[in-house]
């Protein structure tokens, strides 16, 4: 899979870098050869939405298995976002606590996302001196110790900091009214449907909390990202903001393009994330907005915790942790998805490679196969299909609502830099993952 498409050609390695892409019998002899036959060679894929949770929450998820999973998933590269651990990555200290936690546990490349919060905006410029390769806010509650929203106010006194880094300000747009004022109306009614869930989290709470962040971005002037994009009807006034030349960039998440609220069974908690996922219809106009463009690529927002908080025995939606585990399905869920809708693997690559590997600012070493790239590298059967079993998911916590999902396409090894990380179900080698700093 090169820039201009699918074609049969050898990738050349040498010193972690990708030498050349030519025609088969170009590959010059007497070098070792690896031939994948029929199997496409995908670029490394990019996941610029991860909780690893490493340190304080390790026990959620760490750095040894979370990047175990994402190699498993294809993916090369994963950007840690700065809330669920302990400390929260809002300040320099916290940022080399991370750092350290990282060192020698990791299969994949890793980056690093620095926190915006209430207090820390003489923090900002420090963090991003030391290497983040951006930012990360909440507009509502975290719903987690250590982190916490920012009202319209603080972030105001942030954003001048973020102007001067240059990097772009991720955002969990939802604000806290909406949800507040229809969870309020909501208090007697039964929790383990889902139905009350989503209506606990209307379209409103999205869609006035990304009116207000174009209206700060007007201002300002910053890169903005909307996070995990769920309602759909948010399209028309992103399209109308990009074309004034405003710089936002969106994701959305596999959750969002192949679950649907309708076929959500009561108690199924397994289900819970924010913002909800929400019906069919919502869904299809969520693909519509990728082949449009108006939504720039899929990130996984992996987000474990162990079992007991999410409430699976009860099916309470009120007190289950929010948070979706899939990274090491990511992939074929994608390409399900995709290829259903008339969509190519090379639009996958686009949303799941090029455009987050751009977000955390490696769009030069990261996400596609040619010349000078990293030789990152990944070995995909897209015409095997499989149940999804719990000796797939390699994460910490063997929870998933995507158990017992039939999907379509096969990761069969990945590589790292030239260096095959993950192998038919096996992790050969020692971690080996570099952190890639802004």
């Amino acid at each position: 899979m090169t820039p201009e498409g699918v074609r049969a050609a050898g990738v050349l390695v040498e010193d972690e870098r990708i030498r050349g892409v030519v025609k088969i019998e170009e590959v010059p002899s007497g070098i070792p050869t690896q031939n994948f036959g029929e199997a496409v060679i995908l670029p490394g894929l990019v996941d610029s939405h991860v909780h690893i949770n490493e340190p304080g929450r390790t026990e959620w998820e760490g750095f040894y298995s979370a990047t175990r999973a994402a190699a498993a998933g294809g993916y090369t590269l994963v950007v840690d976002m700065p809330l669920n651990c302990l400390p929260a990555t809002t300040t320099v200290a916290a940022l080399a606590a991370k750092r350290e936690a990282a060192r020698g546990s990791s299969r994949v490349d890793w980056a690093l996302w620095g926190g915006v919060v209430s207090d820390n905006q003489g923090d900002i410029e420090g963090l991003a001196a030391a290497g983040v390769a951006g930012f990360k806010c909440f507009l509502i509650d975290a719903g987690i110790d250590g982190f916490t929203m920012v009202t319209e106010g603080e972030l105001r006194a942030a954003l001048p900091h973020v102007v001067r880094t240059g990097l772009p300000l991720l955002v969990h747009a939802e604000l806290a009214g909406p949800v507040e004022m229809a969870t309020r109306g909501l208090q007697d009614c039964d929790w383990r449907k889902y139905q009350t869930y989503l209506r606990s989290r209307p379209d409103e709470a999205e869609l006035e909390a990304i009116e207000l962040l174009l209206q700060l971005c007007r201002e300002y002037r910053f890169p903005l990202h909307i996070v995990h994009l769920a309602s759909a009807q948010a399209l028309g006034m992103l399209r109308e903001a990009r074309a004034a030349g405003l710089t936002v960039t969106v994701e959305t998440c596999p959750h969002y393009l192949h679950f649907a609220a309708e076929e959500i069974a009561d108690g199924a908690t397994v289900c819970k994330c924010a913002p909800p996922i929400r019906d069919k219809e919502n869904r299809e106009k969520l693909w519509k907005g990728l082949g449009e463009g108006a939504i720039d690529f899929i990130a996984t927002d992996h987000s474990p915790c162990p079992p007991e908080m999410k409430e699976m025995a009860e099916g309470n939606f009120r007190r289950a942790w929010g948070g979706i585990s899939g990274i090491s399905l990511a992939l074929p869920v994608i390409w399900t998805e995709a290829s259903r809708r008339g969509f190519s693997l090379q639009d996958v690559v686009r949303w799941m490679a090029e455009g987050p590997a751009r977000l955390a600012g490696r769009g030069h070493r990261k996400g596609t196969i040619a010349e000078g790239y990293d030789a990152d590298l990944v070995v995909f059967a897209p015409e095997q299909e499989f149940l999804v079993t719990e000796d797939r998911l390699h994460f910490r916590h063997r929870v998933s609502p995507y158990l017992g999902e039939l999907l379509n396409g096969v990761v069969e090894k990945t590589f790292v830099r030239g260096t095959c990380v993950f192998d038919g179900g096996q992790f050969p080698g020692e971690p080996r993952g570099q952190e890639c700093q802004r």
